[in-house]
């Protein structure tokens, strides 16, 4: 199993995940071959918080050309996760929403 810190790879900081946060739904880069279950483990055991639900979407790489050649972007994975009513707020966005 990977450990937890390799799953999470970083908090997504945009408009959209903003207005998510009062709702008590954080956005995170996480790896591309996690799954639902691992992610939701990480992010219990890293912030310490109780999760209701998770939402994963998949981006494929961006194709990109530079002169005859081309190539791809790194694909990413997303994933929403909505805490429970009761769980704390996770400390790292709190501090942004305000």
């Amino acid at each position: 199993m990977k450990d937890m810190h390799d799953i999470i790879i970083k908090p997504i900081l945009s408009e959209k995940s903003y207005d998510l946060i009062p709702k008590k739904t954080y956005t995170f880069l996480v790896d591309k071959g996690a799954n639902k279950t691992q992610i939701k483990a990480a992010v219990e055991e890293i912030f310490e918080v109780k999760v209701k639900s998770i939402t994963t979407s998949r981006k494929e790489g961006k194709l990109k050309r530079q002169g005859r050649t081309e190539g791809r972007r790194p694909e990413t994975k997303k994933a929403y996760v909505t805490l429970t009513e009761e769980s704390k707020a996770i400390e790292f966005f709190e501090s942004m929403a305000q």
